[in-house]
């Protein structure tokens, strides 16, 4: 049992955006039994941290990701998105799991560093004669103890068939969709507080078949998981949607039976308004990538206008080699601030920001036993210091979070457990 006491703030992030002064929070095992003032009954024989000068919110939940290229940052420098896909893709083909394992290793280690207690990854990349890749990154999960989401991903369509990724590093459906059955047949875990659960995430519709779409979709359905993809990314994007398939990206997904409240999408930054009540009318979630889109000079996806319209809304560092960092708080800042460039300085404030990257993630990977810190859900919980000389005379703590510069977290508890303490990571990483 630990009692997380007297903080100077407690953001609940629930319905209602409770915030307690002084507040202090209860975790027994891996669940939140009590948020509120003062010490509750039956805390006496609790472990105390003393929550004085800092602020607690739930942990962050980064909603799309690509461990592997952590080791492929700063590439592509002055290139878009399909220019910089041609030119990594060679360099991928090269990957093996001792290349995943220390490039999820690194990752992770950022995400939790940032306060990040949940991730997806969407790991597409699976050269001829390799194996062992899933679980490489699964394995570094573990031993750090952060929450994941991995999804399998897949590429069938080559660039003898009109795709953009080389034939080298593409694979055929009947294989992909065995390995993709067989990898949630042996690590989802669909019960709450779970710690794995895997999704089904071929890549995108340049590198992936139409028909690989939709028995992707049929197999995520028939084996009750999530699905994941990337569309409407870039303006290219839509060119090659319409060139090949005669519609637009968010029409080609609902043709495919590729929507629904199973879905989260990473980007949507090029939308219609009938995309977005495409959107809101199936309860597709969205996944947005303010640094990634913003490096590769995408564009900026909608944000304010996906909420307005009721549609689910998570942020996301995405891969390390577009964004060439994972810190969740710093994507969070940037969301807020990409918002204001696109819509005017009302259109994100710092609390819907940081409702994004809490209760949104959450939604994006079909959790609601994560994302806020109420009793009953899992003690996931992010403490950030407030007293240092970087926020004197900050008046608001909560947005302070997001508008002063990022600083790491100072203690992480995932599922009850001490990941980071005192600005260390206390836990292992594979041998």
């Amino acid at each position: 049992m630990i009692l997380i006491q007297d903080c100077d703030l407690v953001a609940v992030m629930d319905d209602t955006g409770t915030e307690i002064a002084g507040g202090s929070i209860l975790i027994d095992g891996g669940r939140i039994t009590w948020v509120g003032k003062g010490r509750p009954a039956g805390a006496e024989r609790a472990e105390v941290v003393d929550g004085r000068g800092l602020i607690a919110v739930p942990g962050l939940v980064n909603a799309h990701h690509h461990l592997f290229q952590v080791l492929t940052r700063v590439r592509a420098q002055e290139q878009g998105l399909f220019g910089w896909l041609t030119e990594l893709y060679p360099v991928w083909a090269r990957l093996d799991a001792s290349w995943v394992r220390a490039a999820a290793a690194i990752g992770l280690a950022d995400l939790v560093r940032s306060g990040c207690s949940t991730t997806t990854d969407h790991h597409y990349v699976f050269p001829a004669g390799t194996s062992g890749l899933l679980e490489a990154e699964i394995e570094a999960a573990a031993a750090l103890g952060i929450r994941f989401h991995p999804c399998r991903g897949s590429m069938d369509l080559g660039a003898s068939a009109g795709g953009l990724p080389p034939d080298s590093i593409v694979e055929e459906p009947e294989a992909v969709l065995a390995e993709t059955e067989a990898a949630v047949q042996r690590f989802h875990d669909p019960n709450p507080g779970s710690m794995l659960r895997i999704a089904v995430g071929p890549c995108s519709p340049f590198s992936v078949s139409d028909r690989l779409m939709r028995e992707s979709a049929a197999l995520a359905r028939r084996l009750k998981v999530r699905l994941h993809t990337h569309i409407a990314e870039t303006l290219e994007e839509e060119e090659f949607c319409r060139r090949r398939f005669g519609k637009r990206p968010i029409e080609l997904l609902q043709d495919q039976g590729y929507l629904g409240s199973d879905v989260w999408l990473a980007h949507c930054v090029h939308l219609s308004q009938d995309d977005v009540e495409r959107l809101r009318a199936t309860g597709t979630a969205v996944a947005s990538c303010p640094t990634s889109n913003g490096r590769l000079g995408s564009g900026i996806a909608p944000v304010p206008e996906l909420l307005a319209a009721g549609v689910r809304v998570g942020f996301a560092v995405d891969g390390s080699a577009s964004n060439d960092g994972g810190d969740m708080l710093a994507e969070v800042r940037q969301g807020m601030l990409m918002a204001r460039a696109r819509s005017g300085p009302a259109a994100l404030s710092a609390r819907q920001a940081l409702r994004i990257a809490t209760r949104g993630g959450a939604a994006c990977l079909g959790r609601d036993d994560i994302g806020s810190l109420e009793a009953g859900k899992r003690a996931d919980v992010a403490l950030f210091q407030v007293d240092d000389r970087s926020a004197d005379g900050v008046a608001d703590q909560v947005a302070a979070l997001v508008f002063l510069a990022p600083r790491p977290v100072h203690h992480l508890f995932i599922e009850g457990r001490a990941v980071v303490s005192a600005g260390q990571v206390r836990t292992g990483v594979p041998a």
